[in-house]
């Protein structure tokens, strides 16, 4: 089972159980009832807010390869010499 397809699950799983409490399967008071009509758009935010979080720690935690960053430079100076070699001016 790929990632996507138990992510459709949950969805569907929690997005039928949100319907059926919504609807009234199950007698909640009105407190519940209040709290459960917004919950699809907290719990959409709450997941942006994740999802941006994670991003600006992975941003802020991103690691240098110092040493293929060398080995890049080094490539370039020698395709830049061919190339020289070869007549290309740059």
């Amino acid at each position: 089972m790929t990632k996507l397809t138990q992510w459709l699950w949950a969805l569907v799983l929690l997005g039928s159980a949100w319907a059926a409490l919504t609807l009234g399967a199950l007698e909640l008071p009105p407190a519940c009832q209040e709290i459960l009509w917004p919950l699809p758009a907290y719990l959409l935010v709450s997941a942006g807010c994740y999802a941006l979080g994670t991003v600006g720690y992975r941003v802020a935690t991103f690691h240098d390869c110092e040493d293929a960053a060398r080995e890049l430079q080094s490539q370039i100076q020698e395709a830049r010499a061919d190339l020289t070699r070869r007549g290309m001016r740059f």
